[in-house]
């Protein structure tokens, strides 16, 4: 058994890895600021403690007897960090080094970091390889790459591993928030206003990967023992176009009128993953189609709405 540190406890994805790890018998101390999370999303059994990460001095409340520690919190939005820079430095960079400083500090076995595909920036229309030259387009990515360079300064000190997420979707994703992800921003849409409103053109593709998938992939990075350090794409592997998306919830709720709108900035044209290295390295494997997800994703938004 292991006592791991989950911090973005209250968040979409971080729940559900705190969840998981519970489950499997392990002992999760999780935190959050709240400021992005619910703290209804943070699951039973689980230690709490609510304090922003970005302040060193807080730190100081942590346990210090952490085995593993998983970096899952963080402001998630590119369009929403050109709004406020400085605060998404703080949250995603600062909050970063004060956790490889807690690390080293009090010898954790690993720390695996929450990153993303929007390091990339502008990619060619193939599947995109870990070692591609990271050119981001926001300040959010510039944010998570510069938290993964840090990481990779501080490796003879302290193991960690990035994960590089793509766009991840499922039961439990906050459908209030029109800022940040796409499939759950077109589904909430579709229930509450009966029409999408598409920012860019329905060309554009992406990598989409389900919350089930998602969090196998960050137990396999925690747990396995022998895979110390390394940066990992963490995706399905298929490319999909918005028009696909679009096409598969009107498949589901019937003709949602689609209204297209200019682009935001900072947004990728198109991006999909090459997963080659994850399933090599960790024995990943995504499981959930598209639209078998997406289906899923609706039937679960209908019972909450």
């Amino acid at each position: 058994m292991k006592r791991i540190l989950v911090t973005g406890v209250a968040g979409f994805i971080g729940s559900a890895v705190a969840r998981s790890l519970r489950n499997l018998g392990h002992e999760v101390v999780g935190v959050d600021d709240i400021s992005n999370g619910y703290l209804s999303n943070i699951p039973d059994g689980i230690q709490f403690l609510e304090f922003d990460l970005a302040n060193k001095e807080n730190l100081k409340k942590l346990p210090t007897n952490i085995d593993l520690v998983l970096h899952l919190a963080g402001q998630s939005s590119g369009e929403i960090s050109f709004e406020n820079p400085i605060v998404d430095l703080e949250k995603n960079t600062v909050s970063t080094l004060n956790l490889i400083d807690f690390s080293i500090i009090n010898s954790v076995e690993k720390l695996i970091y929450a990153s993303s595909m929007s390091v990339y920036g502008e990619v060619p229309d193939m599947p995109i390889s870990e070692d591609l030259i990271a050119r981001p387009l926001s300040c959010y990515g510039v944010g998570k790459l510069c938290s993964e360079n840090y990481l990779k300064v501080f490796q003879e000190n302290i193991n960690s591993i990035s994960m590089r997420m793509f766009n991840v979707y499922g039961p439990g994703q906050d459908l209030t928030n029109m800022k940040q992800g796409m499939l759950s921003i077109y589904i909430s849409q579709a229930l509450k206003n009966k029409k999408i409103q598409v920012k860019g053109s329905i060309d554009r593709f992406r990598d989409f990967i389900h919350i089930d998938d998602m969090v196998d992939a960050w137990i396999k990075a925690s747990l396995n023992e022998e895979v110390k350090n390394g940066v990992f794409n963490v995706a399905s592997g298929k490319k999909t176009k918005v028009s696909d998306i679009l096409g598969i919830i009107n498949k589901k709720l019937i003709n949602v009128p689609v209204e297209i709108l200019e682009g935001t900035p900072g947004d990728q044209y198109g991006i999909y993953a090459d997963i080659s290295l994850i399933k090599k390295k960790l024995n990943f494997l995504p499981t959930k189609d598209i639209e078998e997800g997406i289906f899923e994703f609706i039937d679960w938004c209908q019972v909450g709405t």
